[in-house]
């Protein structure tokens, strides 16, 4: 697929017959990046949600889609509201909802902040633009989880907005200090949150963007959300990976098989405690040698955490573990799964 990676689209307070009758039609009608503003009360100030940065990752566009052809004649957020939709090319392409990215493309969502201008950082750049040009109050971005999760929130920092944006989608909060490249590590000026709604085979995913961007069009004083509803903050995630060239398989039993199996239930530990010494799955002869967790400093420290027994992988410590994932092009490319120490795990 040819792509004009200088190519980002407009459209102002779009009207029923712009939206389409569904999300899938609307899709397919826009031809690359595309930026919707919507006017509010407030003229002065701007809240920025984005969206499809992955292709397979539909929720942010259905509930975007929802909200945008519920909204009423007369009827105004509380400010102005900018929804970017960063990946149609990757989401619309057969079989739809399918494709993180195109074959021959790149993860946007480790472009941002490269200062290259070509391709995929290119248009990284421009959806960065768009968003600083409207000095924005907070920028949202919504996601899906590679697996089978509770819906969380995912900041760099903590504070009062982080807080609170949170507590408008979901009740977790992974204070994170990877750095891969996201439009979340980037500094607009203002808080910007990731959200993880969940599944994108979840129907209720759909229903926590949908809510939360509710919620953030109409409330006009943001940082005293989360007063009234308890946060569980998760400090300091670490990402499982495999080294390159190493297979990865899913199974109940340990069948000898070359490089790494994972017990086939491990989406269900999702924000659930892995127990020291409980096993994840196995590892052929290289044994702990095929993994890495990177600390801050690109240090391997896969055995602070991970232990053999006989050819189990265990746990070393208490865990709590997040975004496992199922999806073998994920966990090959991207990361087995996210992992913070039990005892970073505080509630607020």
């Amino acid at each position: 697929m040819s792509i004009d990676f200088s190519e980002i689209n407009y459209l102002q307070d779009p009207d029923i017959m712009s939206l389409k009758a569904d999300y899938d039609q609307f899709l397919l009608s826009i031809s690359g990046p595309t930026i919707i503003d919507i006017s509010g009360k407030e003229q002065s100030r701007t809240r920025v949600i984005t969206t499809l940065i992955h292709g397979n990752e539909p929720s942010g566009l259905i509930a975007v889609h929802r909200w945008l052809t519920a909204l009423k004649a007369g009827d105004r957020p509380a400010t102005n509201l900018r929804f970017i939709i960063c990946s149609p090319e990757a989401a619309s392409h057969a079989p739809m909802f399918q494709h993180r990215y195109l074959d021959d493309g790149m993860d946007l969502n480790r472009c941002f902040g490269a200062e290259l201008e070509y391709g995929y950082f290119k248009r990284a750049a421009l959806i960065a633009t768009a968003i600083r040009e409207v000095k924005p109050e907070v920028v949202v971005d919504l996601h899906n989880t590679s697996g089978f999760s509770p819906a969380f929130s995912v900041s760099v920092e903590k504070n009062e907005m982080a807080l609170s944006l949170t507590a408008l989608f979901c009740q977790t909060l992974i204070l994170s200090d990877i750095r891969l490249g996201a439009l979340m590590e980037q500094d607009f000026g203002c808080q910007t949150i990731t959200i993880e709604c969940g599944s994108s085979c979840d129907i209720q995913s759909h229903e926590v963007a949908y809510s939360g961007i509710k919620h953030l069009a109409t409330i006009t004083d943001l940082e005293n959300c989360h007063f009234d509803k308890e946060i569980d903050i998760y400090l300091k995630p670490l990402r499982l990976q495999v080294k390159p060239g190493i297979p990865i398989s899913y199974h109940g039993i340990d069948e000898g098989r070359n490089g790494l199996t994972l017990i086939n239930n491990i989406e269900q530990h999702n924000f659930g405690i892995i127990r020291a010494n409980q096993i994840l799955g196995w590892l052929d002869s290289y044994g702990l040698e095929n993994l890495q967790v990177l600390d801050v400093n690109g240090e391997n420290v896969v055995d602070q955490y991970f232990a053999l027994r006989s050819n189990q992988l265990v746990s070393k410590i208490d865990l709590n573990i997040f975004m496992a994932t199922k999806q073998l092009a994920i966990a090959k490319s991207d990361c087995i799964l996210y992992l913070v120490a039990n005892q970073n795990h505080i509630t607020q």
